[in-house]
């Protein structure tokens, strides 16, 4: 089976997210759909569209990018915190069904300045708890008829939505992407989510915990085995020289705009989450691992998908691609600015050759 090959679309208004160039358009739906019709060309599957409270809602600009696309998947990422279950559930299989299956979901537990929409529950093992019935009940809303459901968080008596998500083959409904690397996150993926994403660890990293979670499912009555999946941003070039150089530069200039603004957040941060913290402890063991890891980014101000990156041409980003997929990484979840042009350049680079094809 090919892997499931998706872009990063960040969904904001203000432009130069991730240094990205491009300073027109941002929130525009044109502009919007632009990046989406560029997936379809440039052999993604699709995109994850970037959430956070005031930022474009991310559930709207998916409806409307499906409603202007063919073939383009949402990754709708949304939080407990902000929908109900059963409401959501309602949204998305109408979505999926308008779509003809094409909804996918990622399900964010990390905070997000919950007392802005009325979110007090906030401590780490409360949200992961919430999180694990959220999915549950909404894989039940899609699944079954009538659904009658009293946890400790959520509570539905005979409920039922229509229309129902689309069924093909083995797929019974959208997928449930979700990330997290603490105990509770894991024992979470394990329980509930179809797919756990990783950030970009080094493969040793990454079989660690794979092996981890596959033991962890165990003590689950899963439905299908737990899938895994890669976030990650690619720098990729037609020659290696050129991607480290740009690579170097880009990483220059995230030092230039780190410098100018640490002395008016250090008191600001909190403490870093779990997997955030592990790709920034890996700046110990040296700025490149692996074949074409770079780590970097991290040092100078990067963050989440961007703190690490794989650097390369296509065939050596291709390669390092593989590796992860020789341990079980399924989906992959890329990217790199300005997003317009490397939506281009990697899909060429990169999809295209990973979904062309899968290693013996």
């Amino acid at each position: 089976m090919a892997p499931e090959l998706l872009w990063y679309i960040p969904n904001t208004v203000e432009p130069g997210h991730r240094g990205d160039t491009n300073a027109d358009g941002w929130g525009s739906l044109d502009y919007s759909v632009d990046l989406a019709r560029q997936c379809e060309l440039h052999h993604w599957s699709g995109a994850l569209l970037g959430t956070g409270w005031g930022r474009p809602d991310t559930f709207t600009v998916a409806a409307a990018l499906a409603a202007r696309t063919s073939t383009f998947k949402p990754l709708i990422a949304v939080r407990p915190g902000y929908w109900s279950p059963a409401q959501f559930a309602s949204a998305a299989a109408t979505l999926d069904d308008l779509s003809n299956g094409r909804v996918l979901v990622n399900i964010v537990s990390g905070q997000d300045a919950p007392a802005a929409y009325g979110d007090d529950q906030v401590d780490q093992p409360t949200r992961y708890a919430r999180t694990r019935e959220f999915m549950r009940l909404t894989r039940r809303l899609w699944t079954e008829e009538s659904v009658t459901f009293r946890g400790e968080h959520y509570r539905v008596t005979d409920a039922t939505i229509a229309p129902r998500p689309v069924v093909a083959g083995e797929r019974l409904h959208p997928t449930l992407y979700f990330g997290g690397a603490s105990p509770a996150a894991e024992e979470t993926a394990a329980a509930e989510a179809d797919v756990q994403l990783f950030w970009g660890e080094p493969l040793d990293g990454i079989a660690e915990r794979v092996e981890r979670l596959r033991g962890l499912e165990q003590r689950y009555d899963r439905v299908r085995p737990l899938e895994f999946g890669l976030r990650i941003t690619t720098v990729v070039r037609e020659t290696s020289g050129q991607a480290w150089r740009d690579a170097e530069a880009k990483v220059a200039a995230l030092a230039r705009a780190s410098h100018a603004t640490d002395r008016h957040h250090d008191q600001n941060r909190g403490t870093p989450a779990v997997g955030q913290q592990r790709l920034i402890d890996l700046q110990r063991r040296g700025d490149v691992l692996d074949t074409c890891l770079y780590t970097a980014p991290g040092r100078v101000g990067g963050g989440g998908a961007g703190t690490t990156w794989l650097v390369g041409s296509g065939d050596e980003v291709v390669a390092a691609l593989r590796a992860y997929q020789a341990l079980g990484i399924t989906h992959f979840v890329l990217s790199d600015t300005p997003y317009r042009e490397e939506t281009a350049r990697v899909g060429d680079a990169v999809a295209a050759v990973m979904g062309a094809s899968v290693p013996a």
